[in-house]
C-alpha cells in the first residue's frame, strides 16, 4: 500500500489580518473569436495575473481532451513560472498536472478527497503539490481540511448561474467559523458574484480571500488586485 508522506497543509496567519488571497478561475469561452483566439487570450489574462501578484491560478477547462488542455497547461506554466510566484492548478486533473508541470490541482466538490490527490502526486515524486477544493458546506469544509486540502474555495456567496444565493454571506460565515476549527485553520475563499463592492463583507465573514472568473477576466487585473489586497 502507498505511503503518503508526512504532510502539513499550508498554515495561514488569521483572515482578517493578512492580506486576501486572490484565484482566477479561467473560462475561455467567455473571450470572442475562434479558438485559436480565445486560447491566445486566456494565456494572456493568466500571465497578466501572475504580473499583477493573484495568488492562484484554476485552468478550468472542462470541455477540452486531455491532450489539448495538457497543451494549454504548459503554455500556461511558460507564461508565469519563469517569471511570478502564482501557482496554477488544474481543474480535476492531476494526470494533466503531473504531465505539465503544473503546481497543483483543484478538485471539485464529490470528487477524490484531498488525501487521495497527494497519494498520486506522491508516487510521481510530487511531496508538496497545492490542492484546492470546492465546497458549498461548513460540513464539506471541515471534510476537505480534514483530508489535507490547502484551502477550500466557497460558493455560490451572491450568485449562482446569474440567480441570487440569499443565504450565501451566512453559509460563508458557518464554513470559515466551523466547530473543531483549529488555531491555524485552512483557508476558506468565496466564490459566486464577489465583487470589488461586495468583497469586504466576505471578509468579514471569514474569508481568506477572493476567487472569481468573470472578476479577473473582466476587468484591468492590476486594478482589481490593488483594491482587493487593501481589503
Amino acid at each position: 500500500m502507498s505511503q503518503v508522506p508526512a504532510y502539513s497543509p499550508v498554515r495561514w496567519p488569521d483572515a482578517s489580518e493578512a492580506s486576501p488571497l486572490l484565484y482566477y478561475i479561467t473560462d475561455r469561452r467567455q473571450f470572442p473569436g475562434d479558438e485559436a483566439d480565445r486560447r491566445k487570450r486566456v494565456v494572456e489574462k493568466i500571465m497578466e495575473c501572475g504580473a499583477a501578484g493573484v495568488d492562484y491560478i484554476q485552468l478550468r477547462e472542462k470541455d477540452l481532451s486531455g491532450s489539448m488542455l495538457e497543451e494549454l497547461a504548459m503554455e500556461a506554466i511558460e507564461a508565469i513560472s519563469p517569471y511570478y510566484p502564482t501557482k496554477l492548478l488544474i481543474n480535476s486533473r492531476s494526470d494533466i498536472a503531473l504531465a505539465s508541470g503544473a503546481h497543483g490541482v483543484h478538485l471539485p466538490a464529490n470528487d477524490l478527497p484531498a488525501s487521495e490527490a497527494r497519494v498520486i502526486f506522491a508516487r510521481a515524486g510530487i511531496i508538496h503539490p497545492v490542492i484546492g477544493v470546492s465546497v458549498h458546506s461548513a460540513q464539506e469544509t471541515a471534510y476537505a481540511e480534514a483530508h489535507g486540502a490547502d484551502f477550500a474555495v466557497f460558493g455560490p456567496v451572491f450568485e449562482k448561474e446569474e440567480r441570487a444565493a440569499p443565504h450565501g454571506l451566512e453559509q460563508l460565515r458557518s464554513a470559515c467559523h466551523r466547530p473543531g476549527m483549529i488555531s491555524a485553520p485552512m483557508p476558506v475563499l468565496a466564490l459566486g458574484g464577489v465583487t470589488v463592492d461586495n468583497a469586504a463583507a466576505c471578509r468579514k465573514a471569514g474569508a481568506a480571500g477572493i476567487a472569481g472568473i468573470r472578476l479577473f477576466q473582466e476587468n484591468n487585473v492590476a486594478n482589481i488586485v490593488r483594491k482587493l489586497k487593501s481589503l
